[in-house]
């Protein structure tokens, strides 16, 4: 592909990326009161219903990253649009338990088919061992998700009610990322149509997969229960809740400028380096805050946003350099599932924790990051052989 192409591809795939993002995994941490409300229900039962997308999410990487290894990604992108779609539509039109579960029910498979994992996979199977600039590329332009979706959510559900928010939504998919994700992710080559043609690859558990498995998982449990919980934890430690609230909105551009460095500075290295990077800089902010006070929440949600925005990055390149391009799709839905699976119940376990431990919760946190870090290093940065 050309570069032009090559770029046309990362802003397409950057922006149905966002308005996947912000239309799914960012959805309730604006809506889930008013719909919870309107009813009758209790937010846990819709925080339920979300972790239960997010596992059914983690559940299908395998499957979807082998069907994109074997027919590339437009296919399973546009899928994705189609069931957002008809998730969103179905939460708008829910009266009760039973249909906003089951709306989430087809939200977790759209997450699953669509979101970051699928995106990486259809990039790998596109460019091979070259992936790793588009990949950069497209987390660039969605680290922004939280940063337009909380607020066009918000303004929205303030104009024209959540349920006309979720079709808004849901138009969305159907008018600008059906399109961009037909007419522009390419058509690729598939000698084999269906999977009673081609066998399950083999793909070893081997130590190497089991220490990034790990990695992964503890890493986005991490930036999990940061999504829901960072203001109760920083108002513990002594920030003003306007301090917490500023606070939360630096990870989001702390996230994009991490990712400018990633694909200035830290790309004539190792991915592996910029990993590891990412996994100190959340125990560094825990430290700052720590030792001076709820005044410095600043820094820490820098620190942190930093290493969530490497982190994601990571997550596509890291296998990749690794183990080659062969099975690509494969092996990143086979490493995401734990991640996805203490996704899911991390915001659940810190809700728990935080009672009793205050602010001392960043010291779990901060154990988990390290212990990413410790597989990371026990990891080796040479690729590794296909007979290995």
């Amino acid at each position: 592909m050309s570069r032009r192409a090559d770029n046309l591809l990362i802003v397409a795939l950057g922006t149905t990326q966002t308005l996947a993002w912000a239309s799914s995994y960012y959805l309730p941490a604006i809506l889930a009161d008013p719909i919870a409300r309107d009813l009758g229900i209790s937010t846990n039962w819709l925080f339920a219903a979300f972790s239960m997308a997010l596992v059914i999410s983690g559940l299908l990487g395998p499957r979807v990253g082998r069907q994109i290894d074997r027919m590339g990604g437009r296919e399973v992108l546009c899928a994705s649009n189609l069931i957002l779609a008809s998730g969103l539509i179905l939460l708008g039109l829910s009266q009760g338990r039973v249909l906003m579960a089951a709306s989430w029910l087809l939200l977790g498979v759209g997450m699953g088919l669509g979101l970051y994992d699928a995106a990486f996979a259809a990039l790998g199977r596109i460019y091979g061992n070259s992936a790793r600039r588009s990949i950069t590329g497209i987390t660039l332009i969605a680290g922004f998700a939280s940063t337009i979706g909380w607020p066009l959510t918000a303004w929205g559900l303030a104009t024209i009610g959540w349920r006309w928010t979720c079709f808004g939504w849901a138009a969305a998919h159907i008018l600008i990322c059906l399109p961009l994700n037909a007419f522009v992710v390419p058509k690729l080559k598939s000698e084999h149509r269906t999977a009673a043609d081609t066998p399950t690859p083999h793909i070893p558990i081997d130590r190497a997969m089991v220490l990034l498995a790990f990695a992964f998982a503890a890493a986005w449990s991490v930036t999990s229960a940061m999504a829901v919980h960072l203001p109760r934890i920083l108002e513990s430690l002594g920030a003003t809740q306007t301090q917490a609230i500023a606070a939360g909105a630096l990870i989001g551009p702390a996230q994009v400028a991490a990712r400018i460095v990633e694909a200035s500075l830290l790309k004539h290295f190792h991915p592996l380096w910029s990993a590891r990077l990412a996994c100190i800089t959340h125990p560094l902010g825990a430290c700052v805050i720590g030792l001076f006070g709820g005044g410095f929440a600043g820094i820490f949600a820098l620190l942190h946003g930093a290493g969530n925005g490497i982190l994601t990055i990571a997550r596509g390149t890291l296998p990749l350099a690794i183990f080659g391009p062969k099975d690509y799709g494969y092996r990143l839905g086979l490493l995401g599932a734990p991640s996805r699976l203490s996704q899911a119940i991390a915001p659940l376990v810190f809700g728990f924790l935080i009672s009793p431990l205050g602010g001392y919760t960043f010291a779990v946190t901060s154990a988990l990051s390290l212990a990413a870090l410790l597989a990371l290093f026990a990891l080796k940065a040479e690729p590794k052989s296909p007979s290995q």
